[in-house]
């Protein structure tokens, strides 16, 4: 309560005490007369503080009085309240001092005002009073529910993480005053992810309860409530979602889709040939779906490579195949990861494995001759028709087919269907020493099926010759030689 006391006149000046009755603070503030003397007073000038509620509805709502002890009640004494908000959000009846509030007030847009009051004596028109300043605070009602303030909120988490494994955290915040009881305090709540999500009330910190497998599920969508006033009856509430994915992690092997393959493969197909595909399935992804194929193959005959972009295993010749000799082979596939973390090897303890059978198909091949080249000798000057020596050749596949037999470009020799060559012209040593044969096998069941090979014969020396001087020689002697005596040429 605020009240001006009368001092005693002295020197001819009226002195006024203003005062607050429940205040302690005072200062003294020195008073100068007109004739030039001083006087020394106690001023305790300290307006209570008056509050306001926000939000009411009431077009006209009594905050206080402001009231001058010198007032006596003859309706002299005028009351004005000046500064931002004077008659536009506060008005004082002039007569009595009682302030009201005209407007709604809203303590989130503007929380304290400052005020100065002025009381003039309306018989000379001059201020009984200093002005004096004083403060009207608007308090706090709870009119603002929770806001969260980053959304949307979207979270990655590892799958199959332990409970208790930090999420998210979310924040709302409350526009009431945090210092008026309980308007601002929140409390968060989970509304939607229950088993697997859990929050801590008032940190707002999401955690996991349950492990989750990302194959089975790969995100989750979760609300939280904020509620202020800790939750207590008549609290406002504010709600948002996050979305929280689970990445991958490696805890699933590598598959066979099927336990055997079957394969064929062409003997006439040259080493390095693929001749199949092999593919296993992994439930993760990306890096952790990778794949490392092996095989077991006693007979080292075949390989296999990863396809890096398709995650298939391609099976090739590492060697050739000859259906005659091996129709057939029986072959096992592994497949694995090939990088999985320590904490998840006991996810891949053993790898799986396929069957793959590989059957050799028979190509009609050529004939093929025991030697890969034949050298024969014969005389000179043998009869014709004599035998210089026998070439054979033989049909590989199964079927066995009869080979016939040719000799390209000869007129000296000639061939039967044994592979017997003859000679079909006499051999003279001192023309042709040697002869160079091509001798060309047929399959009788497919003509197309044909081979050569090269056939020396070397023509022998026979005494068929009697020596002869390289030229003539025409010899002198003379009438009267002796015996004994030698000749000239």
């Amino acid at each position: 309560m605020n009240c001006w006391l009368l001092l005693p006149f002295m020197l001819g000046i009226p002195l006024l005490w203003p005062c607050i009755i429940a205040a302690e603070n005072s200062k003294t503030e020195e008073v100068r007369h007109p004739a030039g003397s001083r006087l020394r007073i106690r001023r305790g000038w300290m307006w209570n503080q008056f509050f306001v509620p926000e939000e009411m509805n009431k077009t006209r709502h009594h905050i206080g009085q402001l009231r001058s002890d010198l007032d006596n009640g003859n309706n002299s004494f005028q009351y004005k309240l000046l500064g931002v908000g004077a008659e536009s959000l506060f008005v004082i009846d002039e007569r009595t001092g009682d302030i009201y509030a005209v407007q709604k007030l809203d303590r989130e847009e503007r929380s304290l005002y400052t005020l100065r009051a002025q009381v003039i004596d309306t018989t000379t028109g001059r201020a009984v009073e200093p002005e004096s300043e004083f403060v009207i605070r608007v308090s706090d009602i709870n009119d603002n529910e929770p806001k969260f303030l980053d959304e949307p909120y979207e979270a990655i988490v590892p799958e199959m993480s332990p409970e208790g494994t930090l999420v998210i955290q979310v924040t709302a915040s409350d526009a009431d005053d945090p210092s008026s009881g309980n308007n601002a305090r929140l409390v968060y709540s989970l509304l939607q992810g229950q088993p697997y999500f859990s929050i801590e009330p008032t940190t707002g910190k999401i955690r996991i309860s349950s492990k989750m497998d990302r194959e089975l599920q790969d995100e989750y969508w979760v609300i939280i409530q904020a509620k202020d006033m800790i939750g207590l009856p008549g609290a406002l509430s504010g709600t948002t979602s996050v979305l929280i994915k689970l990445s991958d992690v490696n805890d699933n092997k590598p598959i066979f889709k099927d336990s055997l393959y079957r394969l064929t493969v062409s003997e006439s197909a040259p080493v390095g040939t693929s001749i199949g595909k092999i593919m296993a399935y992994d439930r993760d992804i990306g890096e952790n779906a990778e794949m490392d194929y092996s095989i077991e193959d006693n007979s080292r005959t075949f390989d296999v490579i990863t396809n890096n972009e398709t995650q298939e295993g391609i099976i090739i010749l590492k060697k050739k195949v000859n259906f005659e000799d091996q129709n057939h082979y029986r072959i096992k596939a592994k497949v694995k990861n090939p990088q999985v973390d320590a904490h998840l090897r006991e996810y891949h303890t053993e790898a799986s494995t396929t069957v793959i059978k590989i059957q050799v198909e028979d190509v009609d091949e050529p004939p093929v001759f025991l030697l890969p080249y034949y050298i024969f000798e014969i005389f000179e000057e043998c009869p014709h028709g004599s035998s210089v020596g026998t070439v054979s050749a033989t049909d590989p596949d199964q079927r066995k087919s009869p080979i016939g037999y040719s000799i390209t470009r000869s007129e000296v020799f000639s061939v039967d269907d044994n592979g017997t060559i003859f000679t079909t012209n006499p051999l003279d040593r001192e023309t042709s020493a040697w002869y160079n044969l091509s001798v060309t096998a047929t399959e009788k069941y497919n003509i197309a099926q044909i081979s050569s090979v090269p056939v020396y014969v070397q023509v022998l020396n026979i005494n068929d010759h009697a020596p002869e001087f390289s030229e003539y020689y025409e010899t002198y002697v003379c009438e009267n030689a002796v015996s004994g005596q030698g000749l000239f040429f």
